[in-house]
């Protein structure tokens, strides 16, 4: 691994997108106003994302194949194939294949891409999870913040068609916010999460608004709903890599 050669990606600006008062709350859009400043939303919003992005990084190069790609599918800015190259050799031959129903979230992808001179193959694709996806011979897959936007009657489709597509002993990389498994846990773990952004500079009314613009897109599991789901389409070996209150990653092989 050579990191000190391999260039940062530009910072993006601040996320301010609740931060004035709404007449209507819209439902949650990944459009151009979220896409400006998202990775400052994911250093504020989600609990330790630099250190779940070391993870992934160090357990998606653990499974890369030089023949099997490494998929992200909703790759957003992709900061994840940033993270993983740093641990990728600059010869490995493996292709990196970014998609997301976002074109703005795509377009800063390829920005930061071209900018930081990438050094791996990839490929950027426009496609919407919930209409399914086609995964071939992949050696990693990543749903890193991304299964609990699709549609509950999807999930299981869109996890048969990773399943199938994955090589022998690839892995699948899946982070999600969660419920709690009692409502006390869950009253408890979401007080906790909203005191962690408070602590991160986000007002009560921009924490009232984003809950609101996030009711009816993100639909979470349970932990144990979500390793179920794996176990049903065929994962084997399933564990949890991450656990912070209501957020969670879990890692499964296809043996």
């Amino acid at each position: 691994m050579d990191a000190m050669n391999i260039k940062q990606p530009p910072a993006t600006g601040a996320d301010k997108v609740f931060a004035e008062p709404k007449s209507r709350v819209d439902d949650f859009s990944f459009n151009q106003q979220v896409a400006d400043v998202f990775d400052d939303m994911l250093d504020r919003s989600v609990p330790y994302y630099g250190e779940i992005q070391r993870q992934i990084a160090e357990l998606a190069s653990d499974f890369a194949t030089a023949d099997g790609p490494i998929y992200d599918l909703g790759c957003s800015t992709v900061n994840s194939f940033i993270a993983i190259d740093r641990y990728l050799p600059a010869d490995f031959s493996t292709k990196f294949i970014g998609i997301d129903s976002s074109k703005e979230m795509l377009e800063k992808a390829r920005q930061k891409l071209e900018e930081i001179k990438f050094r791996h193959p990839y490929e950027l694709r426009h496609g919407d999870l919930n209409h399914g996806i086609a995964i071939d011979n992949a050696s990693v897959v990543l749903l890193t913040l991304t299964l609990q936007f699709v549609r509950p009657m999807h999930r299981d489709h869109l996890l048969k068609s990773i399943f199938d597509g994955m090589a022998p002993n690839g892995c699948i990389l899946l982070v999600e916010k969660v419920l709690g498994e009692h409502s006390t846990y869950n009253r408890l773990f979401i007080k906790h999460y909203y005191e962690m952004k408070r602590r991160n500079g986000y007002s009560e009314m921009e924490i009232a608004q984003k809950r609101e613009a996030l009711e009816n897109v993100l639909i979470p599991y349970r932990l144990e709903e979500n390793k179920e789901l794996l176990r049903r389409v065929g994962f084997e070996h399933i564990d949890v890599f991450f656990k912070w209150y209501n957020f969670c990653g879990i890692i499964a092989m296809k043996a």
